[in-house]
């Protein structure tokens, strides 16, 4: 089968739905919390929320040209492929499903499942079917948080394969419900906690550092200057993570009808939607909590904090509903986009041959299928807490470090996407641009270096979750030699 199969069935509002839906998840509900804690201000926290703001919409602005330049299935990894070389696109491809996109969805459908615990106690993750199995410091187990997650994703994977009307319906639904829940909360937040001036303090001490400082650095903190800037580099690695996956559309581009023109758009209409609401999501929690509330607040569910405000006594539980719609939501794009990047390194040999063909319905069913295998296989691995004494304290989720981990990977792949604009005009002078990076050359630029700066701020400072993301993706090096001689052979076998 060729991309021609695919049908043409998202026009520009589902595109713009699709980018607003994948990037909203339960990130911005959450990361405040960790964020005031790190630069230690409200006007630094805006600060952040204004950074990633920025550098997300510079580089929308600049995908633009590559998404009309090259309305392909399979978006980013295209145009790293084209601009460097196949290698770097399936390094790209390769991290996105072994960590990027399949360990996103795992992450989002045990957030799906923890928020469903606050209406159904019976799910929690201390509620085990089978209990955790260890091998020295990491374990199996299958929680009834773990087994709701697994059936999140099962459940979407599914109804995507079923076609693309059905997963645009989907999207188009629960993004218009969490975006007028999230435009709810920054209404009521405000009003509420103007009227009641709990919030008050934040805005007359708006630049005065106080409460509980985290470390950004081995003894470094938001207390001096050189700490406060480090803080608020680090502190993107949150809020940068829960404005990612904007790009999942340029995934979809075989899909999009006028994809020359509705791409580039529905990226950037996008974009300035989610940041927008994210900055005045941010001025409702200063509204309406007092500073301490913020950096302290309950397993850092500072919009829950908020909402109990608003609604004393039933707060948590709207905003668990909330949550539930705004993750069901996200899930759904990220694994609609995803099967498509690797459908397109499967036309090149480069992925499992199945992947690269289309079922009766127009969409690469295999390649949902194994996204959702092993995005469902990164749900069951925990992490072990242990104590001074050896003893279990605690589990974690193993998707939760290699996320940690792979942000910086992400930047790089973002910063040489980015780069691959100036090498395609000396490469390819004379192809079609219909749409070109807007402030070019500038705004690229300004991306590449604010990202660079951020880049280097993680590699010094925090070594400990940034390098082992370098290493995730040199493991697809060999993996793709594997796969060209393996392909080399099939060929020449008669």
């Amino acid at each position: 089968m060729t991309e021609e199969k695919f049908v043409r069935g998202l026009g520009l509002l589902d595109s713009t739905m699709l980018v607003a839906g994948s990037m909203i998840g339960s990130g911005i509900f959450i990361v405040s919390a960790i964020i005031a804690r790190q630069v230690g201000a409200p006007g630094w926290l805006l600060v952040v929320w204004l950074v990633t703001g920025l550098l997300t919409l510079m580089a929308s602005l600049s995908y633009g040209e590559l998404a009309a330049m090259m309305p392909k299935a399979g978006g980013q990894y295209v145009y790293l492929r084209e601009a460097f070389s196949p290698l770097w696109g399936f390094l790209y491809g390769w991290t996105l499903f072994l960590v990027i996109q399949t360990g996103t969805i795992a992450a989002v459908a045990v957030g799906f499942a923890r928020y469903t615990g606050v209406l159904v106690p019976w799910v929690s993750e201390s509620n085990y079917l089978i209990a955790p199995i260890r091998f020295g410091g990491y374990a199996l187990s299958l929680s009834t948080a773990q087994f709701v997650g697994l059936c999140m994703i099962a459940l979407l994977t599914f109804m995507n394969t079923r076609g693309l009307k059905l997963g645009k319906l989907v999207q188009n639904v629960f993004t218009t419900a969490k975006t007028g829940a999230l435009i709810g909360l920054i209404i009521l937040g405000i009003i509420v906690g103007l009227k009641s001036g709990a919030g008050a303090e934040n805005f007359s001490h708006f630049w005065t550092l106080r409460g509980t400082l985290q470390e950004v650095g081995p003894g470094l903190t938001a207390a001096v200057a050189f700490g406060l800037f480090v803080g608020i580099c680090v502190a993107q690695t949150n809020s940068l993570f829960s404005a990612d996956a904007w790009n999942n559309i340029t995934f979809t581009a075989g899909e999009v009808k006028e994809p020359r023109r509705n791409v580039p758009l529905s990226l950037a209409l996008g974009t300035i939607l989610v940041i927008t609401l994210y900055l005045l999501a941010n001025v409702a929690y200063l509204a309406a909590l007092p500073w301490d509330a913020i950096q302290n607040a309950p397993s850092d569910r500072v919009a829950s904090e908020t909402a109990n405000v608003i609604f004393p006594g039933a707060g948590a539980t709207i905003m668990a509903v909330a949550i539930m719609i705004s993750t069901f939501g996200c899930n759904n794009g990220l694994i609609l986009a995803g099967a498509r990047a690797y459908y397109a390194m499967a036309r090149d040999g480069l992925f499992f041959r199945k992947v690269g063909h289309l079922n009766k319905n127009h969409v690469p069913a295999w390649g949902l299928i194994i996204q959702g295998i092993w995005a469902a296989a990164l749900v069951l691995p925990r992490t072990v807490k242990t104590d001074a004494a050896g003893n279990v304290t605690g589990y974690g989720n193993l998707y939760g470090n290699l996320l940690d981990y792979v942000i910086s990977a992400a930047l790089i792949f973002y910063i040489l996407t980015i780069a691959g604009i100036f090498v395609l005009r000396r490469k390819q002078p004379n192809a079609d641009r219909p749409y070109k990076a807007f402030g070019y050359p500038i705004v690229p630029v300004l991306y590449i270096i604010g990202a660079t700066v951020i880049l280097a701020v993680l590699f010094i400072y925090q070594t400990a979750t940034t390098w082992p993301g370098l290493i995730i993706v040199l493991t697809g090096v060999p993996i793709y030699f594997l796969w060209k001689f393996a392909n080399a052979r099939s060929a020449s076998t008669p």
